[in-house]
């Protein structure tokens, strides 16, 4: 199954290690950052399961949970998630998927269909695929994926700053501009006209071409 943006998110039940959940009735009216791992007991996993858990409060402010995946049963994620608190300092208290018949991996794209119905005799390399970050707006339609390596730990500063991105520009019409932190300038965007902008933004804005048009993050 290949998913693109503004797809529905493709709903699901499944044991967690918070119990059964059903997906979209989980999600409720939030935003949610799903990602999903190879293997329980991998070391670069360790440390980004440890980082979001110590970034749980600021997706929290965000109207935002996190859910987490992995190709392994639920007790192996709760013997794991000991040893994630002792080394990363951080307690995780989302829930995480126990995707052990890979269901999930393979309704999202993340495995071939003829991948199994088990994780037993996986490894991590054959698992290498689910390393995916999908962000999903309360309208249940994936606004973000991104697709790692094994070797290389996700940067979720940089999803924290996609999701302040997406929730500015949902609300106004604007876009933000290459490394936009929040606080900074954003883009008019080509859909309203200069009558419009004018009554939006009476300050003015910066007009570098007549289709990139710079002024104030609205408040």
């Amino acid at each position: 199954m290949t998913l693109r943006i503004n797809d529905l998110a493709p709903d699901f039940e499944a044991m967690t290690t918070h119990g059964p959940i059903r997906f979209h009735d989980w999600l409720g009216d939030s935003w949610c950052v799903l990602f999903s791992h190879p293997k329980d007991f991998t070391p670069v996993c360790t440390t980004e399961l440890g980082h979001m858990a110590g970034l749980e409060a600021e997706f929290a402010k965000r109207n935002c949970k996190i859910l987490g995946l992995s190709v392994d049963a639920v007790a192996d994620h709760a013997r794991w998630a000991a040893d994630i608190e002792k080394t990363q300092g951080h307690r995780i208290n989302y829930p995480m998927i126990g995707d052990s018949d890979l269901k999930v991996a393979k309704l999202y794209g993340m495995l071939p269909a003829e991948a199994g119905e088990t994780c037993a005799g996986r490894t991590a390399a054959s698992n290498a695929t689910v390393r995916t970050v999908f962000m999903i707006g309360p309208d249940k339609k994936i606004k973000l994926m991104l697709v790692y390596p094994m070797t290389t730990g996700r940067n979720f500063d940089e999803v924290l700053r996609v999701i302040d991105s997406m929730q500015l520009t949902a609300q106004h019409a604007v876009a933000t501009p290459v490394n936009w932190k929040p606080g900074e300038p954003v883009i008019i965007v080509p859909s309203v006209s200069d009558d419009d902008a004018r009554k939006k933004y009476p300050a003015g804005w910066n007009t570098v071409l007549p289709y990139l048009r710079v002024v104030a993050q609205p408040a």
